[in-house]
């Protein structure tokens, strides 16, 4: 559970987090925060579209756990892109959490005419010391080629969505190149695991199907946010680090693609 990965400022993030990602505001959240820091997970990520921010930031300060212990991921959602507007938005995602800093900040959608704006602000925000790490999600390679060639710190970390039917190779092969740290959303395929290797392999190292997915997640070295807000589900997504997947069975898995998206396309937004 301590396993972390170096970005390219040298802070360092949790492999392993918690998505809260329609999580209702209030119990639900707390609970399923509280429950996987319990578990011992040290990373959280939402979104003030996701509006349970408050929740995160109460069910932390409730745990006892010291905020600095505590990796704090949050975004700008696409409505609230632009530079004036992402500062107001950003401050207004601290005072729902009610924390001095986020550890990572991201850009949520590449909307199209905004993001280089809303990066510029994002930008600022950490030269202010105000964020620890700055990056984007759901950026393509062509999203990020455009948004390098003005920005003067290069994103950390991109988000994006990537399960065993959507591998990403490429995006992933570029991201090593640039030292952008690869992290995945809906990494459990909205619970459609039922895919006959996942079962194979998961009765072959006596694990759960899931299991197989986020270790698979793991050992790329990319980083992984399971959602899901019952706590012996949290705890069972945490329980990976006590076997090993073979090389051979991680090449097996890549070959289950078929860039198949279970969220939006991010060519494609309309929202």
């Amino acid at each position: 559970m301590d396993s972390m990965v170096e970005l390219l400022n040298g802070v360092t993030m949790p492999q392993l987090g918690l998505g809260v990602w329609r999580a209702e505001a209030g119990e639900e959240t707390e609970r399923a925060v509280l429950a996987a820091l319990e578990a011992g997970y040290r990373s959280i990520d939402t979104a003030s579209l996701y509006k349970n921010e408050k929740s995160v930031g109460q069910a932390i300060r409730s745990s006892g756990i010291p905020r600095e212990e505590v990796f704090v991921t949050t975004k700008v959602w696409n409505s609230e892109q632009g530079y004036e507007s992402t500062i107001a938005s950003f401050h207004n995602s601290l005072r729902q959490l009610e924390m001095d800093y986020v550890d990572l900040f991201l850009v949520h959608w590449p909307v199209v005419d905004k993001y280089k704006e809303t990066y510029r602000a994002i930008e600022d925000l950490y030269v202010q010391g105000k964020i620890k790490a700055i990056g984007v999600s759901n950026f393509q390679i062509h999203h990020l080629e455009d948004l390098m060639n003005v920005c003067r710190i290069k994103p950390m970390v991109n988000q994006v969505e990537l399960h065993p039917l959507l591998t990403q190779k490429k995006l992933l092969a570029f991201c090593r190149k640039e030292g952008i740290q690869l992290e995945s959303w809906r990494p459990l395929m909205n619970g459609n695991l039922d895919v006959l290797l996942l079962a194979e392999l998961a009765k072959k190292y006596g694990k759960t199907p899931a299991q197989i997915a986020l270790r698979w997640q793991l050992q790329l070295g990319i980083v992984t946010i399971p959602k899901s807000v019952r706590p012996e589900r949290i705890r069972e997504n945490a329980s990976l680090y006590d076997f090993a997947l073979e090389p051979e069975d991680i090449v097996r898995i890549d070959a289950l693609n078929e860039n198949r998206r279970f969220g939006a396309d991010p060519d494609h937004i309309d929202f």
